[in-house]
């Protein structure tokens, strides 16, 4: 089980094996660079030129720091950072040091460096700690500053804020870099956020499907990129369904003072995708929970009292059957009514939206750490699933008085 939900879970999309062939003159559009640039698995990155010193040539993302300061200090801050998180990491304890194939399920988006996939390889076959690759590679980077921009040593990225490249003749560091403008197009993220047409579907649904979510909405046809929302002003934050500012900025939440009228109390609350230009949320993981129900005087919810609703792509943990969809999709304003009796003990009405970024993984590591058979892992498994549990957070909640019009919000 273990193998199969990495499989689908991290890959994201074929893995063909033929290696990819080297460039010999600039890309003539966005796909065919594309095409040659996330070929899977990337080709080792081979020799450095001979005049490259060691900070030129290395692929640690520290390196990359010394001069891109702002843009490894954002990178940091990510997923992008963590990619090989724990989770992760625990799951390819598991494995046998060749068995490439899968590794590369996961690696491929996870840590795709050849050089990566060398490291993970001597770490699987060590008996300690092994030692570090000179050229600065882990797979514990996760997804790197070379991933991304880095082929056969040669840099590649976008154009200067004013469109300029590199000059003919300019002496530059790591001998300047190769503009493409794929950098600020959305199939460029779709190579690892959007699996291919005959990818892994759930109820004829691709299991990974953001990017055509995207390419179907009115961002798509807009063509307002996912790095216009997810890299604002070209930032590396990559901020998603983890960060509570980033959601709130992408919904319109309204909830009314409620009616009390023949000893009811009834209410509704509107959530409103006003600037997520995908499905919200967009994967199988999270979990978004709506709660409405009344609380006493001290504030808390009275059971009885409190329905809850579920947005989400609801799926059985061995990704066998879709049970729910119900997430909401761009522009989509969805209704959530409440009608009650009125609780004696009531004071107020509470409506409160939680979100559980991690709600299908922390699932996973609990049936996962039940599994005796596991043992190499389960360390990592363990501090996976307490990760898991703690990255959820209150989007959104709401205080209705009962006995007056008054409302508070926080």
């Amino acid at each position: 089980m273990v193998l199969g939900l990495t499989l689908t879970l991290a890959a994201c999309g074929p893995d063909p094996r033929s290696p990819p062939s080297p460039a010999a003159a600039p890309p003539v559009d966005n796909q065919s660079f594309l095409e040659r640039h996330w070929q899977r698995p990337l080709a080792p990155q081979g020799a450095a030129p001979a005049a490259f010193s060691p900070l030129e040539a290395s692929l640690d993302p520290a390196a990359c720091g010394q001069c891109h300061t702002p843009q490894f200090e954002d990178w940091q801050t990510t997923l992008h950072s963590k990619a090989m998180g724990p989770g992760l990491v625990g799951q390819l304890q598991e494995m046998d040091a060749d068995a490439v194939d899968d590794h590369q399920a996961c690696l491929r988006c996870h840590a795709p460096l050849a050089e990566q996939e060398a490291d993970l390889q001597q770490t699987l076959a060590a008996s300690g700690a092994a030692p570090a690759r000179p050229d600065g590679a882990a797979f514990t980077h996760g997804l790197t500053c070379a991933g991304c921009h880095v082929r056969e040593h040669g840099r590649f990225g976008p154009a200067r804020r004013d469109g300029s490249g590199p000059a003919t003749g300019d002496k530059m560091p790591h001998d300047g870099w190769q503009v493409a403008a794929a950098f600020a197009d959305s199939r460029f993220c779709a190579a690892c956020h959007q699996f291919e047409p005959d990818g892994y579907s759930l109820n004829g649904k691709l299991l990974e499907n953001t990017y055509e979510e995207w390419r179907t909405s009115r961002y798509g046809r807009d063509n307002q990129t996912c790095q216009s929302c997810h890299m604002p002003d070209r930032r590396h934050l990559w901020r998603g369904i983890h960060d509570p500012e980033m959601v709130r900025a992408g919904l319109a939440i309204e909830f009314p003072a409620p009616s009390t009228a023949a000893g009811r109390v009834t209410a509704e609350l509107t959530i409103t995708s006003r600037g997520v230009g995908h499905a919200f949320p967009t994967y199988v993981t999270p979990q978004v929970i709506v709660e409405i129900g009344q609380a006493g005087r001290d504030g808390a919810l009275l059971p009885e009292t409190v329905e809850r609703h579920l947005i989400a792509r609801d799926v059985s943990l061995d990704l066998s059957e879709e049970r729910s969809d119900t997430r909401i999709l761009p522009d989509e304003a969805r209704r959530y009514g409440y009608d009650r009796p009125r609780a004696a003990r009531a004071a107020a009405l509470v409506a409160r939206i939680r979100v559980e970024p991690d709600a299908f993984y922390a699932e996973f590591y609990r049936a996962t750490l039940r599994d005796t058979g596991f043992t190499k892992g389960r360390a990592a498994i363990g501090e996976a699933l307490r990760q898991a549990e703690r990255s959820g957070y209150v989007l959104y909640e709401s205080q209705q008085d009962l006995s007056a019009a008054a409302s508070s919000r926080r």
